[in-house]
């Protein structure tokens, strides 16, 4: 239990701290953070939490994630479906929590897109469904192949966390335009729920290619970089 807490509040910091700074912050008026503020508040939810509760649960914080580990040798099937439940949780519950913040704005009369994920008309830059999966098919795996190589016990010690919340940066940096950015299906689904409509239908796209990414990155890393 001690586990599927630790990654129920890591998940639930990742959606607050990342998704509420692009509710809430990227476009204030006149000192707004952007994208880059955006993609450097997902870095610092993952970096944080994963000093706070990584020795815990592994600090998974991601259904692409678990599947990404279990793939590569690193975790244990049975215990997925605790941990995605969990994550599925803690993304909701922050999701949630940001919409009574949102709704109690002065003038307020529907969140529209909220921090939802999309293709098509409903991605950023309008970028293809063939795009976005693309974008974030690579992306979960690269991210994969940094956690996997970050933790491996032949990587410096102690400085994981690190690594992999500048890689979400990074990544952020990259995709925010073309997807907003998932490689998390929790953080989509927990988003797509309040936004609702086409969001909800799109919503396939971001838990099937992170996925995909995540399973390859762990054959690749079990195959070719783990020790022998």
């Amino acid at each position: 239990m001690k586990k599927l807490f630790a990654e129920f509040f890591g998940t639930f910091w990742l959606v607050f701290g990342g998704c509420g700074s692009a509710i809430l912050a990227a476009a204030y008026p006149e000192l707004g953070i952007g994208f880059a503020g955006v993609a450097l508040a997902f870095g610092l939810t993952v970096l944080t939490m994963a000093f706070a509760v990584g020795h815990i649960s592994g600090g998974h914080f991601n259904p692409a994630v678990s599947f990404g580990l279990w793939a590569g040798g690193k975790f244990e099937a049975k215990d997925l479906v605790g941990y995605i439940i969990a994550q599925l949780v803690g993304a909701i519950a922050a999701a949630a929590m940001l919409y009574l913040i949102v709704s109690g704005k002065e003038g307020f009369t529907d969140i529209g897109g909220f921090a939802a994920n999309g293709y098509g008309n409903l991605s950023p830059g309008k970028f293809s469904m063939q795009s976005a999966f693309i974008a974030e098919f690579l992306l979960t795996m690269f991210f994969l192949l940094i956690i996997l190589g970050s933790t491996n016990e032949r990587a410096p010690k102690g400085f994981a966390p690190i690594a992999i919340g500048l890689a979400l940066t990074l990544i952020h940096l990259i995709s925010i335009p073309i997807t907003n950015t998932s490689v998390n299906p929790a953080r989509s689904m927990s988003q797509a729920l309040f936004a609702g409509g086409e969001y909800l239908t799109q919503s396939w796209l971001f838990w099937v290619a992170p996925i995909l990414g995540a399973i390859v990155a762990g054959f690749i890393h079990k195959a070719l970089f783990d020790k022998s």
